[in-house]
């Protein structure tokens, strides 16, 4: 059975704790990517920031492009290691609400696995539509 370290992208773009929402909205723009594991001075991941999190926590709240990455970010970070296998992952992402998990050894970002580096692993394929599946099965606010 494959594990996340077969099939991670190992080239992670990351910003730091001390980066503000305009840094991280350019780097998102500049990769195409909608999020980023955030580091702290040691390269130990603190958190995540989505495309989602600068617009909702930053922008719709009226933060300046200048402020702290740390207002925004998420940090409740699910993780996983590079010997998670892939069934693994996608049971975490369906149970997390999550479609993309940091690759976490010793607190070193080693990669990242997406539900579409899942879907595109023929071994993978079926966990992560369901993993989908559940994701988009979200509970209706009231």
């Amino acid at each position: 059975m494959k594990n996340v370290g077969d099939i991670m992208t190992k080239q992670v773009s990351c910003c730091n704790s001390d980066s503000c929402l305009s840094d991280a909205a350019s780097m998102m723009k500049d990769k195409n990517i909608g999020a980023l594991p955030v580091l702290d001075t040691q390269g130990n991941v603190l958190g995540m920031v989505t495309d989602r999190d600068l617009v909702l926590r930053g922008y719709a709240d009226k933060r300046a492009d200048s402020s702290s990455i740390q207002d925004v970010m998420s940090n409740q970070v699910v993780s996983c290691s590079p010997n998670t296998t892939l069934q693994e992952a996608s049971q975490m992402m369906a149970e997390k609400q999550i479609r993309r998990l940091p690759v976490v050894e010793n607190g070193k970002i080693m990669g990242i696995i997406s539900l579409g580096d899942l879907s595109l692993d023929q071994m993978s394929d079926q966990s992560a539509g369901q993993a989908l599946h559940e994701i988009s099965e979200r509970p209706e606010f009231h």
